[in-house]
């Protein structure tokens, strides 16, 4: 150890037990708990169980930056591969995760992101008529938590696997419900176990019920060969350098991790710009601007909306800076590292925080507040540092793969919303953060909704 590294600064022993507790199950609070004692990146834990969490964005530049060798993904502490598979990219290390990735990289390019604008409107058009709305106008109290989860959870598959896929949607949406629960559950409830008629039991059986409608979408492809260059599971299937178990996983981990962290996101969106009347006009009237009148039959769909809809990004940008969908996102440290001047050993499990990095009093001035404006007319030097800030999709060679579509979805989805319908919170406050593997707002998102009027 050089006079410049250090060990991880820490807690007391006595309360790391208690930290530690509260992490896995609350972790927002318990992150701005150890960042206002013991500064962004700081360590816990003792033993085969050691933790190091990273917020400083500073440090996470170098921690992005650090050969991927550096880390393993599939480490003890993953509990997603029982969820999404050992076969699938996100708990994959190596040459694994490269064949992996790369088998589903092409289906996220540019091209094939702008072929799915169209699906977007549609489908957010189409929950917004689905909504059980007051015939007489007067506003409906709903929650609008699972009406975006379907929306999302239609868009998802629609775009990556295509209509016939999507037709079992509401059938997909109800065999992931489970598992995402049990992720969320304490991790003494998810310790490995064979024994029947227990949650872990059930899970297990929703991921071969899972499996079942992959497989039978597989044997339809190869029947049924499809040249729709924005169809992901065709594209799999052709390529023939994965197994069928490998694609099952693959297909599981896209429509699991585009599906409700981008749902929990676009709730996050809801609430925020509904607290900040002045946003949601503004959304609205540049939707008037760049959709034209509702109803229109002609509203555009093609690959210039996202440039032409500036104040919906800033939006997500700053939503996405408060509220990211992963507190925390885990790999673990193969090699003796050093990260922010600090020494990080072999076996310690990184947590780095997207949620400490977007509230950095350092980077993000009044970091608390709710600005989408904060994000606009940067200089160079101001873009260079927000960006190193700004991380909710991670960064380098392991990012989210999906990154370009959530953003694209979210920016979309909240445009639209904003130009159709009138909500109304019923309260001032923004709800606490909920969820350890996805943050979303406790409560859902309950609203005086009502349509928007001449």
């Amino acid at each position: 150890m050089t006079s410049e590294q250090a060990a991880l600064p820490r807690p007391p022993v006595r309360q790391q037990v208690g930290y530690l507790r509260r992490l896995f199950k609350d972790p927002q609070p318990v992150l701005d708990e150890l960042r206002a004692a013991y500064g962004p990146v700081c360590g816990l834990g003792f033993g085969p169980v050691r933790l190091a969490v990273v917020g400083d964005p500073a440090a996470l530049k170098q921690l992005f930056a650090t050969p991927v060798g550096s880390f393993r993904w599939g480490h003890k502490f993953n509990v997603l591969g029982f969820v999404v598979g050992d076969g699938s990219m996100i708990v994959s290390d190596g040459a694994d995760h490269k064949r992996r990735r790369s088998s589903v990289q092409a289906a996220f390019s540019r091209r094939r992101l702008n072929g799915w604008i169209p699906t977007i409107v549609e489908q957010t058009d189409a929950a917004i008529d689905r909504l059980p709305l007051a015939a007489d106008g007067s506003a409906s109290t709903i929650d609008l938590y699972p009406h975006v989860r379907m929306v999302v959870l239609q868009v998802a598959i629609r775009s990556l696997f295509g209509e016939h896929l999507a037709a079992r949607a509401e059938e997909i949406g109800a065999r992931f419900q489970r598992p995402q629960d049990y992720l969320e559950a304490p991790a003494v409830r998810q310790l490995p176990h064979p024994f029947p008629f227990t949650t872990r039991a059930k899970v297990r059986a929703d991921r071969r019920a899972l499996d079942a409608i992959i497989d039978t979408e597989i044997d339809h492809r190869r029947r049924h060969p499809s040249d729709d260059p924005k169809e992901v599971l065709s594209a799999l299937v052709q390529r023939g350098d994965l197994s069928d178990a490998e694609i099952r996983d693959q297909v599981v981990t896209l429509i699991g991790a585009g599906y409700d962290t981008t749902a929990a996101s676009l709730s996050w969106m809801l609430w925020r710009t509904a607290l900040e009347p002045d946003v949601w006009a503004r959304l609205r009237a540049e939707a008037d601007e760049v959709f034209g009148p509702v109803g229109d039959d002609r509203v555009p769909r093609d690959h210039e909306l996202l440039g032409r809809l500036g104040c919906a990004g800033r939006v997500m940008r700053e939503t996405l800076r408060l509220h990211p969908a992963g507190a925390l996102s885990p790999r673990e440290a193969a090699v003796d590292l050093e990260i922010g001047g600090y020494i990080v050993q072999k076996g310690t499990l990184v947590l780095w925080s997207a949620h400490l990095a977007g509230r950095d009093p350092g980077v993000w001035p009044d970091p608390l507040r709710f600005d989408p404006d904060r994000f606009g007319d940067l200089s160079p030097e101001q873009q260079a540092v927000a960006d190193e800030a700004w991380v909710p999709f991670g960064r380098g060679a392991r990012n989210c793969i999906g990154f370009a579509l959530a953003q694209m979805e979210l920016t979309l989805m909240i445009s639209r919303l904003a130009q159709r319908l009138d909500v109304t919170p019923g309260t001032a406050a923004v709800p606490r953060p909920v969820g350890m593997v996805v943050n979303r707002p406790t409560g859902g998102v309950p609203m005086a909704v009502t349509r928007r009027t001449a």
